[in-house]
């Protein structure tokens, strides 16, 4: 049947296994409507999309306190967070789950330091599952320790980062791990793309990350907070945001 004024769709075709709807189905729910972001500059960051939860838009960090509690004590300036040094990690007030984290990030344009030392940072999903910051511009490393590597478990298909003291983009798709008591049901999963750059597909993490250990999962709530690294360097953070990855209501 060929659609009418009433119906944009089809109610004679198959029913697609696994749901109430006819293929090309004309009642089924329309998505909900997102405005997209617009792109960052190096001078100013760019707009998130309309549905996006900010977790820091360049003003302060009342979203966020110490990994330990207290304050978060790192700097705050022209539209950006910087590390100070020996203040510890900080990480966010809200705790969420599987989502399209963004955030941007820059090492510093003068050059100090090599290998791990140099514009290190990470981003921790759910405060665990580290996503490599690091100056990897001209400088090497261990692989699995380099700018976009699942920490000591995937290096990245790719070294895309730009020249120190550039923004580097960050877009994660994030599907944290479930557990029932204190068995695993699912692992986690993340896809990383670097300044635009495929990075990791739907990769499949071991468990947590962490430094010089192999390790397996351990049990923790659904949702957790994202953490940034205070590893020593003065990293620069702005644009954070994330969307939650859920499906539209079908009822």
């Amino acid at each position: 049947m060929a659609p009418d004024s009433k119906n944009v769709g089809y109610d004679d075709t198959p029913i697609i296994p696994g749901t109430n709807w006819h293929v090309h189905d004309g009642t089924r729910p329309q998505p909900p409507i997102v405005t997209p972001g617009t792109p960052s500059t190096e001078d100013e960051p760019g707009a998130p999309p309309s549905d996006a939860v900010i977790l820091f838009d360049g003003t302060d960090l009342s979203g966020w306190i110490g990994k330990n509690g207290g304050e978060a004590q790192w700097k705050v300036e022209n539209g950006y967070m910087e590390t100070v040094p020996k203040t510890g990690a900080i990480q966010t007030r809200e705790h969420f789950g599987d989502c399209h984290l963004h955030l941007e990030w820059a090492a510093p344009a003068e050059v100090s330091g090599d290998s791990q030392g140099r514009g290190n940072s990470g981003v921790f999903l759910m405060g665990r599952y580290e996503i490599q910051v690091l100056d990897c511009y001209d400088n090497p490393t261990y692989a699995d320790g380099t700018a976009g590597a699942i920490y000591g478990q995937y290096p990245p298909l790719a070294n895309a980062c730009r020249r120190p003291g550039e923004w580097q983009v960050y877009d994660i798709i994030w599907e944290g791990p479930q557990f029932e008591a204190e068995s695993l049901l699912r692992p986690a999963y993340v896809t990383v793309l670097l300044n635009g750059i495929a990075l990791h597909h739907h990769t499949e993490l071991m468990g947590f990350t962490s430094h010089k250990v192999v390790t397996t999962y351990e049990p923790h709530p659904p949702v957790g907070p994202l953490e940034l690294q205070d590893h020593s360097n003065p990293v620069r953070f702005r644009n954070i945001w994330y969307r939650p990855l859920k499906g539209y209501d079908e009822s």
